[in-house]
């Protein structure tokens, strides 16, 4: 049977979803007695979500977000109470649109990893940004490592069309002065551009054991803290408590 000449042009406007299901779509608008405005509305509507669709999980799969870490596992009763509160306004994701920073402070296993990387994957899900998580030492890297190849100006860029770039740990990595560098410039290039979340176990008073200088501290806090949200994860160890559950639901088992 030769091809439906309006199959060939929908293909040629690279409608593709449209195109597979032109056949079955027009039997059942002849069967249902359809007008040509909602024929055309259902094969739109197709066509708007498989794309939507399709760039969903091409997005989650270029995030390298932590498997696991969702909203939907993050319990936002054992939250901090600000933490808590904020959540449904970051949601909304206006501060990515302002290029504003999110920066999350706290001893180890309070949840700061948890809450940035459910939030980029909520920002991906509901407004399609562009997130990459990145444990600190691995951006360091990465950026060193184009500098060596003369080509840090093309790593910048290829981060700048990130939305939003989430720096995990960054109070665990003791840089020495070029991974101190080449972070601040990341951070410089950034600023009042894009947004960066950062987790750290740091308070800023500390960062001088990151950044080594302290005019370059200073800076490197200025630029951060001009447009930002900071979160202070002083709960309990989630980590912990979770252990804790564990040990005991596996000694009730034993019993």
């Amino acid at each position: 049977m030769p091809t439906d000449p309006l199959v060939l042009l929908l293909k040629s406007f690279n409608l593709t979803t449209a195109a597979g299901i032109y056949g079955d779509s027009l039997a059942l608008a002849e069967k249902e007695n359809w007008g040509y405005r909602r024929f055309l509305q259902y094969l739109c509507e197709n066509e708007y979500q498989a794309r939507h669709d399709r760039k969903t999980r091409r997005l989650l799969s270029s995030s390298r977000l932590p498997a696991g870490k969702t909203l939907a596992s993050l319990d936002e009763k054992l939250l901090p109470e600000k933490c808590a509160r904020m959540l449904p306004t970051l949601l909304d994701g206006g501060f990515v649109d302002r290029a504003e920073n999110i920066l999350a402070f706290g001893l180890p296993g309070r949840g700061k990893s948890h809450f940035l990387a459910a939030l980029g994957h909520e920002l991906i899900l509901r407004h399609q940004y562009e997130v990459l998580f990145i444990p600190t030492f691995r951006l360091v890297q990465e950026l060193l490592a184009a500098r060596q190849r003369m080509a840090l100006d093309r790593q910048l860029q290829r981060y700048n069309r990130f939305d939003v770039v989430i720096i995990d740990d960054i109070g665990y990595v003791q840089q020495n002065r070029d991974e101190m560098e080449v972070l601040f410039t990341f951070l410089s290039e950034r600023y009042e551009r894009k947004s960066v979340m950062i987790s750290s176990n740091l308070v800023f008073s500390e960062w001088d054991r990151i950044f080594k200088d302290p005019m370059t501290t200073m800076a490197a806090i200025d630029r951060l803290v001009h447009h930002s949200v900071i979160l202070e994860f002083n709960n309990n160890s989630i980590r912990e408590m979770h252990a804790r559950k564990r040990k005991t639901l596996s000694t009730e088992d034993d019993d």
